[in-house]
């Protein structure tokens, strides 16, 4: 799978996804909510790039 990264340095990779707040490991980028944000940073999911 796929990751993606926020323009703060932040990894979102689906193998791990994101338990802190409420993204299962195993969720794809695709199946993430929109309204989730960047941990680290607060930006908008619209904003992280494929990597």
């Amino acid at each position: 799978m796929d990751k993606y990264v926020c323009p703060c340095g932040y990894e979102y990779d689906p193998a791990v996804g994101d338990p802190d707040n409420g993204i299962a490991p195993g969720t794809a980028w695709e199946d993430v909510p929109a309204d989730w944000v960047c941990p680290w940073c607060s930006l908008d999911k619209s904003v992280f790039e494929k990597q």
